[in-house]
């Protein structure tokens, strides 16, 4: 008699595994996007074929190069060495974007000390 239980592979495959963190990825470069356009008021788009390339995620967003992550461990050391690559390749500055469970897109980004003397001042006024 069956009581509308099925049973589920005691493994999940990496290709599911891999496409769920694709489709992730996807939805959280999207998410981004629409909240930098808003921002900016200019076209911020996803770079489709990106993954394969190994570059940035998004464009309409120079100078930066833009890697764009949605996780529950931050994994800063490691996503800093692939968008610092990315930047290179591009002629950008590296920028990662990043979220947490349950909390705000934060934005990473390595600034001279005159930039960031500027940000203050600009804050100061």
């Amino acid at each position: 008699m069956s009581h509308g239980i099925v049973a589920l592979p005691r493994i999940i495959g990496r290709s599911v595994v891999g496409k769920f963190s694709r489709n992730k990825g996807a939805t959280a470069e999207r998410e981004i996007a629409n909240l930098l356009e808003g921002e900016l008021g200019t076209g911020v788009k996803r770079r489709l074929g990106q993954a394969r390339d190994c570059g940035h995620d998004l464009e309409g967003t120079e100078p930066f190069a833009v890697e764009v992550k949605r996780c529950e461990k931050i994994e800063m050391p490691k996503w800093w060495r692939q968008v610092d690559k990315a930047a290179a390749e591009a002629g950008l500055r590296p920028a990662v974007a990043y979220r947490t469970n349950g909390e705000p897109w934060r934005v990473r980004v390595d600034l001279s000390l005159e930039e960031f003397a500027t940000i203050i001042r600009e804050a100061t006024k």
